[in-house]
């Protein structure tokens, strides 16, 4: 019997080149995997196509509610942001691709996996650290990589294809290079590659608007959190991974979570992209007012320095690691009291608060208004003040000591 391979399959050029281009050079028995993260009309007539290319079987795997619960809320929960603007969509999830590519490679008793990635991206470091974290014994074929792989350009790969009996209505036109899932869509390519130019939004938008073409009428929605996990929207209990796709609707139609970024990536160079993510702004900016309405100074500050390095983590692949387990562990204890309702108003690519509340805040009106209240008297600052800048008034009279000596 052959060795089988498990192959993760988009349906897309690349992956469907690989097909008969991995029996071709390995001879292998083709299984064709794909998981399904929120790709939506991606997976249309999947099947047929992996079977029409060689495969001798395809897995779709439906993940979104996984994604949601186990994946996008501890990265919600920890505010995670890499280099200030990205929101991780397609890092968040890869390890879980990796995570059932493992689990199909052992049902079907294969011994290795291949994925498509290129090996300019981070998805290949993302991929295989997974498959090594989970099974270190299971053989990873990275085609961009291996040296049997000698296609440059969707021109050859459409011609290799024609070669092995596959005639596919692909298009040699490019395109840009996207990634979709529940979360966000990535979009990478033509225009984008010159920091320069500007991005053609008209022509590159897929979950809503631009700004300026979001309504004159703003729109306000409101979320509950228990724990610091979304379990409401306007008042009416879903799932999360419904909340999101509501958020989605609702903050693509009015130009919210558009973002375009120059980021460093885990190879080294750096890369140019445009995100949408309207329901994952949302979210984001939902828990961060309610978390700073519940947690005091110290712990605001020491979870800036505990959600960086979250987002580093979830970047560079190594989400089945110790150190991102304890860091999650620390995340979820943080989130003991963040249970409330923050409602917001989505206006031409803005969020505007509209007021939070939760039976955990810890702002007290008594203490913060301008009149003194029984828990807070203003000459008391004295004192504090006094020992609170002690070290800038003793190197203050020290400097003034040793200037008087050297005039």
């Amino acid at each position: 019997m052959k060795e089988k391979v498990i192959l993760a399959y988009s349906g897309g050029l690349d992956t469907t080149a690989i097909i008969p281009w991995l029996k071709e050079n390995y001879d292998y028995e083709v299984i064709c995997c794909c998981i399904d993260c929120g790709q939506e009309s991606e997976l249309d007539g999947l099947e047929e196509r992996a079977k029409y290319c060689g495969a001798e079987k395809l897995y779709i795997l439906d993940v979104n509610d996984e994604f949601a619960e186990d994946y996008i809320v501890p990265c919600v929960q920890a505010n995670t942001v890499y280099e200030n603007k990205y929101l991780l969509g397609t890092s968040m999830a890869r390890p879980l691709i990796a995570k059932k590519l493992v689990e199909i490679a052992r049902k079907e008793g294969a011994t290795a996996i291949c994925h498509g990635a290129t090996g300019k991206g981070n998805d290949q470091v993302r991929f295989e650290l997974g498959i090594k974290a989970l099974a270190p014994d299971i053989k990873i074929i990275a085609a961009w990589r291996s040296p049997y792989w000698t296609m440059n350009s969707r021109e050859e790969e459409i011609e290799y294809c024609k070669q092995h009996g596959i005639d596919l209505p692909f298009s040699a036109d490019n395109s840009y290079s996207r990634d979709r899932n529940l979360w966000h869509i990535s979009h990478e390519g033509l225009e984008l590659e010159d920091p320069a130019n500007a991005p053609n939004y008209d022509h590159l938008l897929v979950l809503g608007v631009s700004p300026e073409k979001a309504p004159d009428e703003g729109e306000v929605v409101s979320l509950s959190f228990e724990k610091g996990v979304p379990v409401a929207i306007n008042g009416v209990k879903k799932k999360v991974a419904d909340i999101i796709r509501d958020l989605n609707k609702l903050g693509g139609k009015h130009g919210v979570g558009i973002i375009d970024i120059v980021e460093n990536r885990v190879v080294g160079m750096k890369s140019r992209g445009v995100y949408e993510t309207p329901g994952g702004t949302i979210l984001m900016e939902a828990h961060q007012q309610l978390e700073e309405l519940i947690a005091d100074r110290d712990m605001m500050a020491f979870k800036k320095n505990i959600s960086n390095r979250f987002a580093d983590l979830v970047y560079e692949g190594k989400w089945f690691t110790p150190l991102r387990e304890c860091l999650q562990a620390f995340i979820e204890k943080s989130q003991e009291f963040v249970t409330g309702e923050v409602k917001l108003k989505l206006y031409k690519g803005n969020i505007i608060k509209q007021g939070t509340t939760s039976p955990y805040s810890l702002y007290n009106e008594s203490i913060a208004s301008f009149t003194t209240g029984d828990l807070y008297n203003h000459k008391d600052a004295e004192g504090f003040i006094n020992l609170f800048g002690l070290s800038l008034k003793v190197r203050a009279m020290k400097q003034a000591e040793l200037d008087k000596k050297n005039k």
